[in-house]
């Protein structure tokens, strides 16, 4: 028998403008027990977005009534418990870099229909609250040095300061805690942070390592360091 990974009562936004596209998205996502609504362009997504509130919204970029990277944005502020992935058929890195900056991964065109589903899953499994009537104890917070992550509220604190993060950054610092003292390699990140079960050419880790000095950095010494060729860990 099949075993399909289950995310009962997740919803997903495709925003896609191609109806064929946008249907076999959807056939696929709710052959896994997703729920799913469709969009063909940004006013419709938005409306559909405030009265679903889904769990993820899977944006094309090109959309005909806007850009899907702003409408990320728009989602990203409005809904900031709802992952944001990204279907480009522009895979330059600088449109990559600027489709993470968003949001929590991106996929291109022309992509493979169960690539999309394990990516989805796969931000889910790092970004989705517990079901509810799970009464699970309370964990103490997670510190090194300056730094303290509240695994309740995933509140981001740096020497008394908040620090906000979207679900991936604080699921890649988060790792980075619970490892600190190791350099762990981009394969060990693709792997538990971004739950790719295969390591791919990528510049994901890079990226988001970057997003974190960013917001860390000006608030103290530099906490991340870099072992060229190996990987990354916690001073």
């Amino acid at each position: 028998m099949e075993q399909r990974e289950r995310h009962t009562g997740a919803t997903v936004l495709v925003v896609e403008d191609e109806p064929s596209i946008a249907d076999v998205l959807a056939i696929a996502l709710r052959h896994h027990a997703f729920e799913v609504v469709t969009a063909g362009g940004v006013r419709q997504a938005q409306v559909l977005a405030e009265r679903a509130r889904p769990d993820v919204a899977l944006l094309d970029v090109m959309l005909p009534d806007g850009d899907g990277r702003a409408l990320g944005r728009v989602l990203r502020s409005q809904l900031p418990e709802t992952a944001v992935l990204f279907i480009t058929a522009r895979d330059a890195p600088a449109e990559v870099v600027g489709a993470l900056r968003i949001g929590d991964d991106y996929i291109t065109k022309p992509f493979n229909v169960d690539e999309v589903v394990a990516r989805i899953q796969a931000v889910l499994r790092r970004t989705r609250p517990s079901p509810a009537g799970d009464v699970l104890p309370v964990p103490p917070p997670l510190r090194h040095r300056d730094l303290e992550l509240d695994e309740t509220t995933y509140e981001v604190r740096r020497a008394g300061r908040a620090v906000q993060l979207t679900p991936t950054e604080y699921a890649l610092l988060r790792f980075l805690v619970r490892n600190a003292g190791r350099v762990v390699s981009k394969e060990q990140l693709l792997r538990h942070v971004w739950r790719y079960e295969h390591s791919a050419e990528s510049t994901v880790v890079e990226t988001y390592v970057s997003y974190l000095r960013r917001k860390l950095d000006p608030l103290g010494p530099p906490l991340i360091t870099t072992r060229r060729g190996v990987g990354y860990g916690l001073t």
